[in-house]
């Protein structure tokens, strides 16, 4: 039976928006400074003050932590999972393929599921549906630090004091969609003091790699006779970059002993941090622990992994059926009725041993098996061990 190719797609015309609550908003010059524990315990109080709660010093540190190499990684390997994932719109038990076609073409899609996934991280996210001067949708994200979720207030400074209520604006639930329950910091705060620790544990073993790592020049010399003295500033210039220094003949010099050279106490936060992160966002350290690692542990740990991705997928499945699909909509992008559902994962290992073991008194589908598996098989193999068309099991064969 030939395959039949998949139906074509076709985006309808939305209504323009081109000016929404997003253009409002004043952008502003992000100043990095150095942060430090005292910061994030100010910015914690700043948005859990109950008279006036405010997030914008957090989701500032957010994004200043979130530039941690392995932070990152661990962000974007499990908001990825969910993003590629196939999904398919159904209208009862029917799959709506052409509308499923023409929402997986559109290019902001999986942006839009990867910022629901985000809303776990982050915190309660914004979106906001706009159009460009071509008539073509885009979501776009509003500022978190300029929402306080709490109030339900949209700042168009983030630095001011008050705003519009966008749970009452008209647009709500149609252009702008709210993700994340309010009183959810989300997930990242908890990783702030680890980043921040182990930038500490960074800049102490650089520092100890500078004065440790190249000894210093001693040169002794008569400090009081000019002409000696700059004929040993030149001599000690000539011979590198390390650092150096010139004493008295009865001056002396030595290093204060540590409890250790070798960095092992800078290694070891570090690394610890590095674990704390992992098990935050993966539910395991995957890959990264190469001493202790092994084939078994990390098995384990990739399937932890991806039980909190399949908890991400029913997040983002809830949200697309209560508010993303209805949205879509009223706004005119696709037709009323549809169900948003991720498809079920296949364990190709597992399926393929169940077919092998089949095949002993079933007649395969190679269609099916070309399709599951990718290969490009066009016949049955005939044999004298009993398998091909002709094959009859011995029913006293157990």
């Amino acid at each position: 039976m030939a395959k039949q190719a998949a139906p074509k797609s076709s985006i309808p015309v939305v209504p323009k928006r081109t000016d929404g609550y997003v253009t409002k908003i004043a952008p502003k010059t992000v100043f990095r400074t150095r942060q430090d524990i005292a910061t994030w315990k100010a910015a914690l109080r700043q948005a859990e003050n109950m008279d006036a709660p405010k997030r914008t010093k957090l989701h500032l540190l957010y994004k200043d932590i979130s530039l941690d190499a392995l932070l990152s990684s661990q962000l974007h390997n499990r908001r990825s999972i969910t993003v590629s994932a196939p999904f398919a719109l159904r209208k009862g038990d029917t799959p709506d393929e052409q509308t499923t076609a023409m929402v997986a073409s559109l290019p902001w899609f999986a942006q839009l599921i990867g910022h629901i996934v985000d809303s776990e991280a982050f915190g309660t996210t914004v979106i906001e549906f706009v159009t460009d001067k071509t008539g073509v949708l885009r979501p776009v994200l509003l500022p978190r630090q300029n929402i306080i979720p709490e109030s339900g207030l949209l700042l168009f400074d983030e630095t001011a004091t008050t705003g519009i209520p966008f749970r009452d604006a008209k647009e709500y639930g149609t252009w702008l969609l709210e993700f994340g329950e309010p009183s959810n910091l989300g997930t990242l705060n908890k990783a702030v003091p680890h980043v921040l620790f182990k930038r500490f544990a960074q800049s102490c073993w650089s520092e100890l790699c500078e004065i440790y790592g190249i000894p210093p020049r001693v040169m002794k010399t008569n400090t009081q006779d000019a002409a000696m003295l700059t004929r040993a500033e030149q001599m000690m210039t000539d011979m590198g970059a390390a650092a150096w220094f010139i004493i008295d003949e009865t001056e002396t010099f030595e290093f204060a002993k540590g409890a250790s050279t070798t960095g092992d106490v800078y290694g070891n936060l570090i690394a610890l941090c590095n674990n704390e992160m992992s098990l935050l966002f993966s539910g395991a350290v995957i890959g990264q622990d190469t001493k202790n690692g092994n084939f078994s542990k990390e098995t384990v740990s990739v399937e932890q992994l991806m039980r909190l991705a399949e908890s991400d997928k029913r997040l983002v499945e809830g949200y697309m059926n209560t508010l993303v699909l209805p949205a879509l909509f009223r706004i005119g992008l696709i037709p009323d009725g549809l169900v948003f559902a991720f498809l079920p994962q296949e364990d190709t290992e597992e399926l393929y041993t169940r077919t092998i073991g089949f095949m002993q008194y079933l007649e395969p589908d190679l269609e099916w098996i070309n399709l599951k598996f990718g290969t490009q098989f066009t016949c049955l193999k005939q044999s004298s061990g009993g398998t091909g068309a002709n094959f009859q099991p011995d029913p006293k064969k157990k």
